[in-house]
This record gives structure tokens, C-alpha cells and sequence, in this order.
């Protein structure tokens, strides 16, 4: 099998995957929910992954990050075999096309869900990474970038988190992963906070302090009680990631995205 095959095979495999079958650590914090709707939230689960139906409607725009090592030499177009790969997922299974041509007049439909999101980061090796995000209108719509104050305190950005959380954070199916991007430019900071997201629940960084930071967010939206559903019982948040890069003097982009209680994201690596 010829590497643009296999290539194609494991991506496919992996967005189809994701569409219906929920991570097993995001499933052990669902099965610990015992408030309303506990029973349908469920059944919804085991009913997605035995009968390849998508885990929700809104089967998302697609997100990817691709990570390429600086000996990885390539002569295809991952832009265009990417494209290809939604293109095919989508119209070979039961899952609603989500993407607009136009965004502001005509909005028509493109009946395929795509084209697709990609966000190129260069690593050392011979590894190709490709991550993705099946991302919703939903948690899309929490999306949030502000430039805060270069003197602003460690307090100063959960009060901004837990702030803009408090405020929408029901209206995108809690209980939420959230990425926390800080540094950078503007759209470095967002671009930090959607790769955020690609990180499983459980990620914990590698830096004490952002650590720490992380932790606190958990607890301050956890103390929200919004709730499973915004219903008010339940947990909030599944946990915060936060990724940082450095930033100029007088700038402090700090930008926030989440994913909906369903997380669906993927990876698949190559050795090159």
C-alpha cells in the first residue's frame, strides 16, 4: 500500500471513529453523571457506536494540525488529500454536511463538509503528527480572544476565564474541555487555544506554574455549577489545557476555546 493510501485509510478511519465513538476517558467521566438525562445521554452513546450513527447531529467542521518533522519530505498535497479525506467520510456516511461556502451572503451549502481547517507546525524528526478537531457550531460559538493588559495577574486571567465561561458556557453542551491559548499574537493565541483541545482530558503541563493554572480554572468553572447540559448538576468542566508562547512587551493575548461534552478529536503518526 502506497503512503498516500495508507494515508488516507488511517485519517478516514480516524474521523469516523471520533464522529461515533466516544473516548474511554471522557466516557468514565459521563458514566459518573447521575442527574437529569443520565439514562438518554447514555443510550445515546451505545446506540452511536452499534449502529455507526455520529454521537451528535452537528457532526462539525474539521480542524486538523498538522505536525511535520523537519526530515519529513513529502510530494503531495496534504491540503488537497485532507480535503479529499472529509470530502469522502462525508458523503459515504450518515453525517450532516455543516459547512457554508459563502459566510456573510449566499451561504450555500457545499454538500461535502468541506473545506477543512489546517494549521501547519513544523517539529524535528521524521515523524508526521495530524491531529484533528470535529469542531461544532456550539462550542465553536465560545470561541474568545481578549488582549489583556501586559501587567495583568495569574487571578486576572481565570477571573476572564471563568467570567466568559459563566456567562455562555451552557449554551455548548457542558461538561466542557477548555483550551486556554496565552502569548504570542492574536491569532497565535487562538490558534494555541484550538490546539489546546487536541490534548486528551487528563493532560496535565509539563510547566508547574501553568499547571497550577490549569487546576484552578477546573475548580473556579467546576463552582459555577452549570452542570451536565447547563442543567445544573454534574460537573462543568472536564479539565483546562493551557498552551503559552512567548509574546511582545507590551502585549498579553489571552484566547479561550472549548470542546462540547463529546470531544471528538483524533491523531494518527507516521514514521517517515
Amino acid at each position: 500500500m502506497s503512503f498516500t493510501s495508507l494515508f488516507k485509510k488511517n485519517i478516514k478511519a480516524g474521523i469516523i471513529k471520533a464522529n461515533i465513538h466516544m473516548d474511554e476517558k471522557v466516557r468514565d467521566k459521563v458514566e459518573k453523571y447521575h442527574g437529569v438525562f443520565c439514562e438518554s445521554i447514555r443510550e445515546n452513546i451505545d446506540v452511536s457506536l452499534s449502529e455507526g450513527l455520529p454521537l451528535c447531529q452537528d457532526t462539525g467542521m474539521i480542524e486538523f494540525f498538522v505536525l511535520k518533522g523537519n526530515k519529513v519530505c513529502l510530494d503531495i498535497s496534504l491540503e488537497e488529500i485532507l480535503n479529499e479525506c472529509v470530502r469522502e467520510v462525508y458523503t459515504e456516511n450518515p453525517f450532516r454536511y455543516s459547512v457554508v461556502e459563502d459566510p456573510l451572503f449566499k451561504r450555500v451549502n457545499t454538500k461535502n463538509n468541506t473545506p477543512v481547517i489546517i494549521h501547519y507546525m513544523e517539529t524535528e524528526g521524521n515523524k508526521l503528527e495530524v491531529r484533528f478537531l470535529i469542531k461544532g457550531g456550539g462550542s465553536e460559538n465560545l470561541s474568545f480572544l481578549k488582549m489583556m493588559s501586559p501587567s495583568s495577574t495569574e487571578e486576572d486571567i481565570i477571573e476572564t476565564v471563568v467570567s466568559h465561561i459563566r456567562e455562555k458556557g451552557a449554551k455548548s453542551c457542558p461538561p466542557l474541555h477548555i483550551g486556554i491559548g496565552i502569548g504570542g499574537t492574536s491569532d497565535k493565541a487562538i490558534m494555541l487555544a484550538k490546539y489546546a483541545l487536541t490534548e486528551n482530558i487528563d493532560y496535565v503541563n509539563p510547566i508547574n506554574e501553568y499547571a497550577s493554572l490549569e487546576k484552578k480554572i477546573t475548580d473556579r468553572v467546576n463552582g459555577l455549577k452549570i452542570g451536565f447540559q447547563g442543567l445544573g448538576k454534574g460537573i462543568s468542566a472536564y479539565s483546562t489545557t493551557v498552551k503559552s508562547f512567548p509574546t511582545h512587551i507590551a502585549t498579553l493575548p489571552l484566547a479561550i476555546a472549548v470542546d462540547c461534552y463529546v470531544c471528538r478529536k483524533g491523531s494518527v503518526e507516521f514514521e517517515l
